[in-house]
């Protein structure tokens, strides 16, 4: 998978998204899997534009 940035308020990448997503508690709800990523990168937190694009990167993740 090719890394790039999804968040630009907080230059959080896709690869930022997945490493977070390696760390988080459990994998079984996705909003609470969004939260996890939201604390440890801070994506979202700014102007919010992201959020779709954070949510489908832990979609894509989740699915490989």
């Amino acid at each position: 998978m090719e890394n790039y940035v999804i968040c630009k308020c907080k230059s959080v990448s896709y690869f930022d998204v997945e490493d977070a997503m390696h760390r988080a508690e459990q994998l079984s709800d996705v909003e609470k899997i969004f939260e996890d990523v939201q604390k440890q990168t801070h994506c979202s937190t700014g102007c919010g534009g992201c959020h779709d694009k954070i949510m489908d990167a832990i979609s894509e993740i989740l699915h490989r």
